[in-house]
């Protein structure tokens, strides 16, 4: 399992259309949540000023960006 810290830059692999949210948009996470279950908090911003969008997102959702290469992790968070 790919363990997604505080701060991690990471991308959106799916849509979330109530949200705005689309697949390949990059955010970073602000906290984890544990109960009931795996939950992180990911910030997007956009390109407006002040204009940033937090979503609660299961780990199916993310890819965590690997910081050795600077690319996506070749796995999903959470498998």
């Amino acid at each position: 399992m790919i363990e997604v810290q505080v701060d991690a830059r990471v991308q959106m692999i799916q849509d979330i259309p109530e949200l705005g949210l689309h697949r390949g948009e990059m955010g970073f996470v602000c906290s984890t949540w544990f109960a009931p279950t795996t939950a992180y908090e990911v910030e997007f911003r956009r390109k407006m000023p002040e204009c940033w969008i937090r979503a609660l997102l299961m780990p199916a959702q993310i890819a965590v960006e690997s910081e050795s290469c600077g690319s996506l992790f070749a796995g999903i968070a959470g498998t």
